[in-house]
């Protein structure tokens, strides 16, 4: 195989800001001149990325790949899970789906399969590139699963690459849980851990010191970084873990009030990203009938399971809280992906793909009809949006294993290779589309909040910001901040000592 030059990122857990340090070392390194490229054996999560020819990947590898510069491939994340009912999920081989697997099924039957996929997509790109930045996924030390796990220590061999370990000191227990870490590897992959990083660091370094040589003493590891939180940075999430950290509570210094609707199989959330950055916009993410309010614009998002997410949308009462809504003619419905089929008449499962329950009655708020279908659409899309009177060039990706027809007379919305994608009611205020990433065309979310403020008897807002830029400078903030806070030198170093040290545990 040929060398591209790894590093890999472990975490002593889930969300400790693995993919974000993925996310800045490829931009460093590719700041630095070198053809980088991310990586990540299997991923699991709900929020997705779709390449240039159409596959799906993990969200974090495509925006690691926009980071370092270069278009994402399903070889730069091969495996990608997608949890669809209880303890099973869809695997997505290469892009596209492969079967709907339980996790002791997945772990039996899958696992050598999945070995030979990992290790050709890393000689794929071992021949491409001179940098191979891998990432890890929940912990290395979770012994009872270690004998057939393919995205840790196994890859980190696989690689021959040095692995840095990062504890997130936020959580508590930082120094705990990188010791406990260690303690629990086998030490050949013990001895792969050059070192360690704590991330997510707010306070005074000075009372860390202490700590720190503690550790280093200890361990027999360096601290390679202490990275502080960094604020605001307006980078793509991926795993709804991160839904915690929004409120659901108004907030009236704010002149628009979103509410985003937070179902169980919430997907694709980061649709809603550039509302965040614009100065009049407060999001909030509802999980209860009562936290809703009187928004003025509320948003049904991606959805991995469409119907279980409509069914609670009626347990929980919000369904009825919508309906009012509509009838006040104060509030913007929005859905996106399976949002758009929830505001439809019904929707149809005759193959079982999504549920035992094969038909469903929707919201009943655009006149639409969907059949979930064994085949999944995922492609990039373009097209002409026509709303306000107004045409608009748009650009988003679908991702959907549904097909959506009228079921009465309708008003289409994007017009795109001859055919239109999603409805709008004849007031205009309530829209649903396939296409993700709509509220990511500049010009089309300028105007739609702009209307939303006309209907409250507020002026425009223009020249909002550009998110596309706001997104390539936070890539850049990002790395800046990571190089002011990590002994690069040394790393640059140990993985060029590591290499010839010729390990091959």
């Amino acid at each position: 195989m040929a060398k591209a030059l790894p590093l890999m990122f472990q975490g002593t857990n889930s969300d400790v800001g693995k993919s974000v340090v993925v996310t800045a070392f490829c931009r460093i390194f590719s700041q630095d001149g070198y053809k980088t490229v991310p990586f990540k054996s299997q991923n699991m999560a709900l929020n997705s990325y779709i390449t240039v020819d159409g596959k799906e990947i993990g969200r974090a590898q495509g925006v690691q790949a926009e980071a370092a510069g270069i278009l994402a491939t399903t070889d730069m994340n091969p495996i990608l899970l997608k949890p669809n009912r209880d303890n099973q999920a869809q695997i997505v081989v290469h892009g596209k789906p492969y079967k709907n697997m339980e996790a002791g099924k997945y772990r039996r039957e899958f696992y050598q399969m999945g070995l030979e996929l990992i290790q050709q997509s890393l000689s794929n790109l071992c021949k491409e590139y001179e940098r191979i930045v891998i990432e890890g996924a929940g912990s290395p030390a979770e012994i009872n699963l270690n004998d057939r796990e393919m995205v840790n220590m196994r890859i980190a061999k696989m690689a021959d690459a040095p692995v840095i370990l990062i504890g997130d000191i936020e959580k508590g227990g930082v120094f705990a849980s990188l010791v406990g870490t260690l303690q629990l590897l086998e030490p050949a992959d013990r001895d792969r851990v050059v070192g360690v990083i704590i991330n997510k660091f707010r306070g005074d370094i000075r009372l860390l010191e202490s700590g720190l040589t503690w550790f280093e003493e200890y361990s027999g590891k360096p601290v390679l970084g202490v990275i502080p939180y960094l604020e605001n940075l307006n980078i793509d999430a991926e795993d709804s873990v991160i839904l915690s950290q929004y409120t659901s509570i108004q907030n009236t210094e704010k002149e628009l009030d979103i509410a985003v609707i937070q179902y169980p199989k919430i997907s694709n959330f980061t649709d809603v990203d550039p509302f965040f950055a614009e100065p009049d916009c407060h999001v909030r993410f509802i999980t209860r009938a009562d936290q809703l309010h009187e928004p003025d614009l509320v948003i049904l998002p991606g959805s991995k399971n469409t119907i279980e997410d409509l069914q609670f949308l009626r347990k929980s009462g919000i369904d009825q809280k919508i309906t009012e809504l509509q009838k006040k003619k104060h509030t913007v419905l929005f859905g996106i992906c399976g949002g758009y089929q929830m505001l439809g008449e019904r929707i149809e499962d005759p193959f079982a793909i999504e549920s035992l329950q094969k038909e469903i009655v929707g919201l009943q708020l655009l006149p639409i009809e969907t059949t979930i279908t064994k085949e999944k659409t995922t492609t990039l899309s373009h097209g002409v949006l026509q709303l306000f009177g107004k045409n608009f060039q748009v650009t988003g990706y679908e991702i959907h294993m549904g097909e959506t027809g009228a079921a009465g007379a309708s008003r289409g919305l994007i017009f795109t290779n001859k055919e239109w994608d999603g409805c709008q009611s004849s007031d205009e205020s309530i829209i649903g589309t396939y296409f993700h990433g709509i509220f990511h065309n500049d010009e089309f979310r300028e105007e739609f909040l702009n209307q939303i403020r006309h209907k409250k008897g507020l002026d425009s807002i223009y020249n909002r910001p550009s998110f596309n830029q706001l997104r390539e400078e936070a890539f850049d903030r990002l790395a800046e901040h990571v190089r002011e806070h990590v002994k690069l030198d040394v790393i640059e170093q140990l993985m060029h000592d590591y290499q010839k040290r010729g390990i091959t545990q």
